[in-house]
């Protein structure tokens, strides 16, 4: 439905006929860690996240999973492991 209360005009899952059905009835602005994010929407109200409607509980666990401008670090580490047993098995095959 079309919101009515701070991101009017916007659409929203969490509006239903008898208003915001968000925990305390409206949608949170940005938080300083969204800064840079391509979800953000300026609006006359202030600027909110286009998909989270509470966006510092996205932050409290680490980064945000909807968060454009952070790239997710992947270790070298995880990328490297081989099982020892399939290895030994390949290397057998091929003499």
């Amino acid at each position: 439905m079309i919101c009515q209360t701070v991101k009017a005009g916007q659409e929203c899952a969490f509006m239903t006929k008898t208003g915001c059905g968000f925990n305390g009835g409206s949608c949170y602005p940005v938080v300083e860690q969204c800064e840079g994010c391509q979800r953000i929407v300026e609006l006359p109200t202030g600027r909110f996240c286009a998909t989270c409607p509470n966006p510092a509980i996205k932050w409290r666990t680490g980064f945000c999973n909807f968060a454009t401008h952070v790239k997710a670090e992947t270790s070298a580490q995880q990328q490297a492991k081989i099982n020892p047993l399939k290895a030994s098995k390949r290397t057998g095959k091929r003499k």
